[in-house]
């Protein structure tokens, strides 16, 4: 099967991916352990399999111990050179691209890929990857900065988009407006008055700068205070506290959809 998509920049680092990954291990969790075949695919790993083998050793620690994951990469190069790190049970690596190279994975991350594919070819890929997943499967599709402290997913599933998460390190944000920099592709380019996302980041910016008075708490009492003004404000969150601590914020896709 030929494989879907062009070579991307492959650029990554050592725990680049963290925070999704513990994301997803909390919220795809239970989707993982109810698989009959616990098949994960990481989608577009780069030049360097480094977040593949975090990913599997995260999921395996969070999961289940019997979780597989493969990674695929379009250009052949890469998946040679990532063949000495698949000696942990449970991780290869093969060629393949969007059609997943004829697998059917409960769960598939993708980031950073998108991003270099224009916005008008966002739409097919979902469509495409959603649509080789295992039964109740999902395709976590987003965009982080180069070290991993600013981030942006969308959680799929084959009916389309379900949630919005934005992800930050509190200690290294200086407004939440510089989250607008890590949009997934599907957005970045929606940030402009009279979208929905727009408006998400402005309240958020008003809410962390009206939340100035708690910044002696630190940023992660600054940064609950500012998620749960925006909530209080009417935007539906969907995570709790004890998530907002971590830097995140989880909001249903409709609600910052493009218009």
């Amino acid at each position: 099967m030929k494989p879907l998509g062009v070579v991307t920049r492959g650029t990554t680092n050592p725990n680049r991916l963290r925070r999704v990954d513990n994301w997803i291990v909390e919220t795809c969790g239970d989707a993982l352990r109810a698989a009959a075949d616990p098949l994960v695919v990481d989608l577009g790993y780069g030049a360097f399999p480094v977040t593949a083998v975090e990913l599997r050793a995260r999921l395996a620690a969070g999961v289940r111990a019997d979780i597989r994951v493969v990674g695929l990469e379009i250009d052949p190069v890469r998946v040679a050179a990532a063949q000495p790190a698949a000696d942990p049970p449970g991780l290869t690596f093969a060629r393949g691209g969007f059609e997943l190279a004829g697998l059917r994975p409960t769960l598939v991350r993708a980031f950073n890929v998108l991003r270099q594919y224009d916005e008008s070819e966002v739409a097919e890929a979902w469509r495409t990857v959603t649509g080789r997943l295992a039964p109740g499967g999902l395709l976590v599709e987003g965009t982080c900065d180069e070290l991993g402290r600013l981030g942006a997913w969308v959680l799929l599933d084959a009916a389309g988009p379900r949630t919005l998460t934005l992800a930050a390190r509190p200690t290294a944000l200086e407004s939440p407006a510089q989250l607008a920099e890590r949009l997934p592709k599907a957005l970045i380019h929606r940030n402009v008055p009279g979208e929905p996302i727009h408006d998400l980041l402005v309240a958020l910016a008003d809410a962390w700068q009206a939340a100035a008075g708690y910044a002696p708490f630190g940023p992660r009492d600054r940064w609950t205070r500012t998620v749960a003004a925006v909530k209080q404000a009417g935007w539906p969150v969907l995570d709790r506290p004890r998530r907002w601590r971590l830097g995140e914020l989880t909001l249903p896709w409709p609600t910052i959809a493009p218009t």
